[in-house]
Formats: C-alpha cells, sequence, structure tokens
C-alpha cells in the first residue's frame, strides 16, 4: 500500500539516484525480437515513439504468462509482476499477503530477504503494494547485477514463498492473540492489523474508504483490500494459504520490463520460474457495477478529538463515470475536463469550492482514473454540520453552470499545455519512469485491454485537439457524466468524539469473549505461542543462511560517483549555477533569495505569504487571467521556504525558492511571469488569505494524524538545531499552532496582517545573497541567459526593512521529552542525540550504523516482534 512504500523506503529516503543513458547498441526503433524466446511466443511487436522504446509483448507458452518488455536507453531498469487479487471480503488478505511473501521463499530461506536486499542494494525502488484490486512487487536499479539479483529474489519470493507453510509468517504480518503471562493482558498483534489501525484513525483514508465501498456495493471495491481491523481476526491461515494458491499463479500474472537490459535475458530468466507450472483457468476479474437507477446517500463519523475545531463534517459528492476503462480519446478528453474544473486554483469547480467559506479544504479531488470503473468525487472538509446542504447545492449549481456556460478559450488553452507539457516532459522525478509507465499500461492491461494504448498519447491527443477545434468538447461530456449521471453518492462524514472508546471497548470485549472460553491449559497454550513467536523473531539468521542472498562484488560497483556537471559564476550580486543536462529544450530555472533577511518573529508567516503571492492575482491582471497565462505559456511555477544546517558549521541555509519550468522559447514569458509575481502580487484580499490559512490548518492538523513521527522528528530537530527550529515554525507542530491564533488574527486585525506580508515581501525579495540555478542543454541555457540576467536585474538589490542580526546558536527549542495527543488508535514515538555534541567527528561508519540500525534492530525488534508498522533511523550529517 503507499504509507507501507513510504515507510519502507525511509532508511533510503535520503540517497540522491542519479541515472544517466548511456547509448544502446542498436536504436530502439530498430531492434528485433530475440532468436530464442525461451519458451515465449510474440504477440505484438511495437515502437513506441513517445518514449523511444521498442515493445514486445509475449506470452509463456506453457503457462499463458504476459510480458510486456520495453527497451530503450533509460539506464534506470524496471521490473514487475502484477497479479489481479479481487478479495472477497475486509479481512485484508491481499495485504497481509503483500507483506508476508517478502518473508522468505524457497531459494532464499531466511526471514527477511527483503531487508537484506536493502542492506546492500543499489536499487532506485524496491517495494510492494496492495490495490482495490492488484498486487504489484516492482524493482529498479541503475546497476545490471542488483537489477538481476533484484528481479531473482522477488521472482521466487511471489511464487516460492515459505509463508505457504509456515502459519508464524502469517502470525506476525497479519494477526494474532498476545500474552506474556497467564495474568497478563492480552492483545491482538499484527504489522497489518496495527497499519490499518493507523489507516482507519484519519478522516481523510474513512472519507476515501465509505466513497469507494458506497459507489461499489455490488463488486470487490466494495470491500477493503487493505483490511478493517474489525475484520483482520476473522481471518484464518487456510483462507490465506488458498488466496495465494489461487491468484499467486503464472497464469494470473502480468510481468513487466523496461530499460537497457538484454530482452533475451529476461525472457531466459523469467522461463526458469514459469515453466514449472502448468497453466490454469485462474478466475480473477473484477465484476462491472451495475449503474445505480438513483442516487445515494450514505452518513458515516470518523474519530474526532477534542476542541471546537475537531468538531466539523466532510460531505463529498461521488460518481461511477462509465462501465470500464475509457478508451484512450475519451481517456484524454476526460482527463482534460477534470483539469479543466479542478486543475488549478483559477478552475472554477474548485475555486467556487474553496471561495465559498463553507469548509476548511477540498477532498475528493476529480478523476480517478486506477480501477476498472473510472470515478469523480468532490467536496469540501471542515464544514459546519449546518452548511452540509449549502456544499451539496454549490457543487451542483456549479456543475450546472459550467454545463451551460461552457469554458473560455483562454481555460482550455491553459488546460491543453499543462497537460501536453507534462506528457511530453515525462519528468517522474526520483519515482523510476520505467515504473510509472507500468501503472500506466496495467489502467488497461490489467482489465484485458490493450497494454500498448496507455503508453501512446500523440495520435489521440491529436484527434482530441482537432475535435475541440470543430466542436464544444466538454459541455457534452459534464452532461453526460456528472449531471444526467444517476450513479451518484454522497458521503457525510460527522465526527464522533465517542467513537474511539466505543471501538477500543469492542477490541477488548472480543479478546475477553475470546479468553472466557479457554481452559487453563489452553490459556498456557497462547502464553507458549506468544513466546515461541517472540524467540522466532529476534534469533538471527545464520551467516550460512544469510549467504543464499545474492549480493554485489566491489567490482560490480562502479568506482566513481556519478556527477552532475555544474559551473559557477556570478551575474551581478547573485551566485549562478548551471547544469549542462540534455532536458528536451526545456529550463529548469531555481531563483533562490535570502530567508535570513525575514524578521524571525514572522518566519511563521512566510509558508502563508508564499501561498496568498500565488492566489490573489497582481495589479496587471486577476488571479484567473494570471492562473491561465501561467498555465499556458509555461511548466508552471512555485514559491516555498528551505532551511538547512550546513555540514561542518553553525551556519544555517535558508532561501525562499521561487522553480519554474518551460520551453526554451518561453523562457521570457516565464521570467516576466515570475517577475510580476514576486513584484506586483496583491496581498490584500482578506477573504481568499483566511481560506488559505483554513486549508493549512486542516492540512497540518492531518499530518499529525496520519505522519506523527515525521512531526516528532520535526520538534526533535529544533530542540537541537537552528535550522530544526526554523523548518519548525515554517511546517511543524508550531506552525500549526501558529495557524489556529492567524485565523482569529485574520478576522480582529486584518490591516495588521497584511502589514505583515508586504514586510516580507519587502524584506526577502531582493538580488543581495541571491543564487541561481538553471538545468538545460548548452543550447537553451545560452538561448535563455538574457531572459534570466532581466528577471534578476528587475529585483531590489537589498530588501527594506530585512534582517540584520545573524541568527543566534542558542535559538532552538528547550530540550525536553514532550507528549502530544491527537485522536488516532495507533502512537508514535521518536528520540533523537546530537553526535556532533557528543565529540562524533563525521565519518562514514556514521551512515553505515544508520542503515544497519533501520535495517536489524529496529526492524527485528520494533517492527517484528513489536508488530509496529515501521521503524525509522535518520542520520543527519549537516546537523
Amino acid at each position: 500500500c503507499a504509507a507501507r512504500a513510504a515507510l519502507r523506503r525511509a532508511p533510503q529516503a535520503r540517497r540522491l539516484h542519479t541515472c544517466r543513458s548511456v547509448a544502446a547498441p542498436i536504436a530502439p526503433v530498430e531492434m528485433k525480437p530475440p532468436a530464442n524466446l525461451h519458451g515465449f511466443k510474440l504477440l505484438r511487436e511495437e515502437y513506441v515513439a513517445e518514449y523511444d522504446a521498442k515493445v514486445f509483448l509475449f506470452e509463456h507458452e506453457k503457462t499463458g504468462a504476459e510480458v510486456m518488455s520495453l527497451s530503450n536507453d533509460d539506464e534506470n531498469k524496471t521490473f514487475g509482476v502484477t497479479f489481479r487479487t479481487p478479495p472477497a471480503n475486509s479481512t485484508g488478505i491481499p495485504h497481509i499477503l503483500e507483506h508476508s511473501v517478502l518473508c522468505g521463499s524457497r531459494k532464499y530461506p531466511i526471514k527477511e530477504p527483503f531487508v537484506e536486499l536493502i542492506k546492500g542494494s543499489l536499487n532506485t525502488f524496491l517495494n510492494a503494494m496492495t490495490y482495490p484490486d492488484r498486487t504489484c512487487y516492482p524493482v529498479a536499479s541503475c546497476n545490471l547485477q542488483d537489477f538481476k539479483n533484484l528481479v531473482d529474489v522477488y521472482l521466487d519470493a511471489v511464487f516460492h514463498p515459505r509463508c505457504m507453510t509456515n502459519e508464524k509468517t502469517f502470525l506476525q504480518e497479519g494477526w494474532h492473540y498476545e500474552l506474556d503471562s497467564p495474568e497478563g493482558e492480552m492483545t491482538f498483534k499484527g504489522v497489518v492489523f496495527n497499519e490499518m489501525k493507523g489507516v482507519y484513525s484519519s478522516p481523510d483514508s474513512v472519507l476515501a474508504r465509505e466513497a469507494q465501498q458506497a459507489l461499489f456495493p455490488d463488486n470487490t471495491y466494495g470491500v477493503d483490500s487493505g483490511g478493517d481491523p474489525r475484520v483482520i481476526p476473522d481471518l484464518s491461515f487456510e483462507e490465506f494459504k488458498a488466496f495465494h494458491g489461487k491468484f499467486y499463479h503464472p497464469s494470473n500474472a502480468r510481468l513487466w520490463f523496461y530499460g537497457d537490459d538484454d530482452v533475451e535475458e529476461r525472457l531466459e530468466l523469467l522461463d526458469s520460474f514459469l515453466s514449472e507450472f502448468e497453466r490454469e483457468d485462474v478466475d480473477s476479474s473484477v465484476a462491472t457495477q451495475p449503474f445505480f437507477a438513483e442516487p445515494k446517500r450514505v452518513v458515516a463519523s470518523y474519530v474526532a478529538g477534542e476542541g471546537e475545531e475537531q468538531q466539523k463534517s466532510f460531505v463529498q459528492v461521488n460518481w461511477l463515470l462509465n462501465d470500464g476503462p475509457f478508451d484512450q480519446e475519451t481517456a484524454l478528453a476526460v482527463g482534460f475536463l477534470d483539469n479543466l474544473l479542478m486543475g488549478s486554483p483559477a478552475a472554477p469547480l474548485r475555486m467556487a469550492l474553496e471561495e465559498s467559506g463553507l469548509g476548511e479544504a477540498i477532498v475528493g479531488w476529480g478523476l480517478e482514473d486506477e480501477l476498472r470503473q473510472p470515478t469523480f468525487a468532490i467536496g469540501l472538509k471542515g464544514v459546519a454540520k449546518e452548511d452540509i446542504p449549502k456544499v451539496e447545492k454549490l457543487i451542483e449549481e456549479t456543475i450546472a453552470s459550467i454545463a451551460k456556460e461552457g469554458f473560455t478559450q483562454a481555460a482550455i488553452d491553459s488546460s491543453v499545455n499543462t497537460i501536453e507539457f507534462s506528457m511530453r516532459e515525462n519528468n517522474t522525478g526520483r519515482f523510476p519512469r520505467g515504473l510509472s509507465l507500468m501503472l500506466r499500461s496495467l489502467s488497461a492491461w490489467l482489465y484485458d485491454g490493450d497494454p500498448v494504448m496507455p503508453l501512446r498519447f500523440e495520435e489521440p491527443l491529436a484527434q482530441l485537439k482537432k475535435r475541440m477545434a470543430e466542436e464544444d468538447v466538454f459541455r457534452p461530456l459534464i452532461k453526460k457524466l456528472l449531471i444526467d449521471n444517476t450513479h451518484q453518492v454522497t458521503i457525510e462524514l460527522n465526527p464522533d468524539k465517542a467513537m474511539a472508546k466505543a471501538q477500543d471497548d469492542e477490541e477488548k470485549a472480543r479478546i475477553a469473549a475470546y479468553r472466557a472460553g479457554l481452559s487453563p491449559e489452553e490459556i498456557e497454550k497462547v502464553v507458549a505461542e506468544t513466546e515461541e513467536l517472540k524467540r522466532l523473531q529476534e534469533t538471527p539468521d545464520s551467516p550460512e543462511a544469510l549467504a543464499c542472498v545474492p549480493t554485489l562484488l566491489v567490482s560490480d560497483i562502479p568506482k566513481e560517483a556519478k556527477s552532475i556537471p555544474t559551473d559557477v559564476t556570478a551575474v551581478g550580486a547573485t551566485e549562478m549555477l548551471t547544469h549542462d543536462i540534455a532536458t528536451a529544450e526545456i529550463l529548469y530555472a531555481e531563483h533562490l533569495m535570502d530567508l535570513h533577511a525575514v524578521p524571525m518573529e514572522l518566519m511563521p508567516l512566510v509558508p502563508l505569504w508564499c501561498r496568498a503571492m500565488q492566489r490573489m492575482g497582481t495589479a496587471k491582471r486577476d488571479f484567473v487571467e494570471f492562473d491561465q497565462t501561467i498555465g499556458a505559456a509555461t511548466g508552471g511555477f512555485s514559491l516555498s521556504p528551505f532551511a538547512s544546517s550546513i555540514r561542518g558549521t553553525d551556519d544555517v541555509a535558508a532561501y525562499l525558492v521561487l522553480r519554474g519550468k518551460s520551453t526554451a522559447a518561453n523562457a521570457g514569458v516565464l521570467h516576466d511571469l515570475m517577475a510580476e509575481m514576486l513584484l506586483e502580487a496583491k496581498l490584500d484580499d482578506r477573504e481568499i488569505f483566511k481560506q488559505l490559512v483554513l486549508e493549512s490548518r486542516a492540512g497540518a492538523e492531518s499530518r499529525v494524524q496520519s505522519g506523527g513521527h515525521s512531526v516528532a522528528a520535526g520538534r526533535l530537530d529544533a530542540m537541537d538545531s537552528v535550522a530544526g527550529y526554523v523548518n519548525e515554525q515554517l511546517g511543524g507542530l508550531a506552525q500549526l499552532e501558529y495557524l489556529k491564533v492567524l485565523a482569529e488574527r485574520v478576522e480582529k486585525d486584518w490591516d495588521g496582517v497584511v502589514a505583515d506580508l508586504e514586510a516580507i515581501r519587502a524584506a526577502v525579495v531582493a538580488r543581495a545573497g541571491s543564487v541561481t540555478n538553471l538545468t538545460a542543454d548548452a543550447k537553451t541555457l545560452e538561448s535563455t541567459a538574457s531572459a534570466v540576467e532581466s528577471f534578476l536585474n528587475a529585483l531590489p538589490a537589498t530588501g527594506a526593512g530585512a534582517a540584520t542580526e545573524p541568527w543566534s546558536s542558542s535559538l532552538v527549542l528547550p530540550s525536553m521529552n514532550e507528549l502530544i495527543t491527537v485522536p488516532t488508535q495507533v502512537n508514535y514515538v521518536g528520540k533523537g542525540a546530537n553526535l556532533y555534541a557528543a565529540g562524533y567527528d563525521l565519518h562514514g561508519s556514521a551512515y553505515v550504523i544508520n542503515k544497519l540500525l533501520g535495517t536489524t534492530w529496529l526492524w527485528d525488534r520494533v517492527r517484528v516482534s513489536g508488530g509496529a508498522y515501521g521503524g525509522v533511523s535518520d542520520f543527519d550529517s549537516h546537523s
């Protein structure tokens, strides 16, 4: 699942992977299928120009397993095996199985091959994800030998897991009764059980689950594949084994390869696993949800804490859009419609809700098309109970008004450019491109559609643009999908302060009833089983057993780290960094201004100032026109604060970062718009600012509930470093407390708030201490240099009213233990210390120790034995 992905990557979160492209021996367009297909037959052969990739679709003749093989010059190789795994109930079988198959296999008979791989792999992605109807096991690496190792371990894990014969893995990852002594308290414990208690503590997660299950009451989406904590203890080991036996079979598998590795070697490796199996008729189809004859309504509750701000409701309107995946042109059209309605702050449906004053933040966020049938959802959270009907009426009337009046040409041009820019850029950040394409392909492939179709966009985009020039594409779509659509569900989610205790009492009563039915001998047996499970969990694998895990030799690892080409010069008072890298004639520009100039008492206001600068329009044009101009001519830009300790000193790097991108031809427009925002943005719209405060507060409250470990880490850092203190003001618990006060101040002292906002601009928007960071190929850097220089010259030389006192090293929170209470069923704990203050000199050993802690002690004792969802160790060498 997504949360699982985030935590499993956490031990490696600070490692930046830079993968270079290398020349392929044969251009992808000219590639031929291998002479030896190793038990496969070639079904299709195509060239996908959008990604300069040769595609071969193979079928394993013996088992029927399908393989999508993409070859291009991307060194970041990707593999994935995906099974359709539709559950029949909410016991969480797919999720528990996703955890369990990675706990040892036939070829790798140790407790945690997954963790052993993390210790020594150069992977750029290593995870597993449970969806409502599928389970995916993807890996990626730039190192060929490492990639082969990862694929081998994962294939053995899914087809030959030890958890089929080792019930202890099921008890550990799923659920079990835990009792340390006959007189002790009996509890439920299990990694997935505890994870899902955390998920069910998040109101946003509760809303999403209620919406999905209400939209799909008659198929597999009507249950929770992740597992409902109240239902997980109903799952038996026999059911668990039967689920794997049915669905984890090659005949139900879709396998994916991408990158610059050899196609024949891919097939040879796969056949070595698949050929052991015979073809089976696996019924894993996802049934179509029939459309409702009339709209429905669901009223549910979520766990609420104390305080008036906690007593707010959620309301969300949801539609089922189609009886299956859209064809590619329709999918593009609906994607454009989604962007027009919701894709930017100037989009009319989004703007109507955000500016209504009826709630604190948007929920739903429009189109969801990863499942068999696409849906659309929109609503608000932080709504007063009496305002729920007003929100529903506003959504209905706004959609009706848009369907009647249509979109302006400026809005359409902006949306088209925004989506087209994103498609052509294909910038997935740290997420491997091959994995992004795999998930895209699965949107059709998983449901027996064309796996190549979702990878193409040039032809359907051209056809759609031609249609848009000849007819109104979007008003009929709105009418069909949203107005005349009777498959509509409204979810009303209300706070319940008694719910947490009721859930806890229900769980204790269930355990008590079970315990009451046990004899003294049976209670002793539970104690013995608890002790035995802990003993196995805490007993390490022998060195002889660990020797089975493939590791990289020193000779497999490049002796020199890959570097990014960097030239450092000066343009006036600005330090200029340029990076000559092929970017398809796109300029990536970052302009950093010195955040030290902002007085510390105004620092907590900086995040809201950044949002306000982009939300109220400028002296030259209103907000809608400004936003649409950005969308029509650029790839967008953003404004945000940044602060970090500087290794080896007590100084702090702190900047306001203006980050934007555009084609080389539009670099001048990009920089003119950025200058217009910095120098001429309006900051005097109280209603807009009030909404931004409420949205930010709602987001901060949600982060505390679902990411308490990050909140704890931030507090610890703030006690130990100036940069940590500044970041706590900008985005931690201190920011949340500040937002609560600011919401009141907006009502009582708006003129004072505006004065503070203008004071921030006057102080920080300046050339003094600025840094500009540009990335593009040499030709683009040269052709855009004048636009960049004109932008820099437009900035004031120094800030007015800028802070002059350096930040004191004593600017930290008091060092003390803290306890923070939040309405959640799980606890988050953090602990930290300053190694430098203890006399440590930076040495490579700390990085090794940190990784060792995260993948041994913390994993074994906190996660495996303790049943926690995750335990993370982080070494910050800068602070």
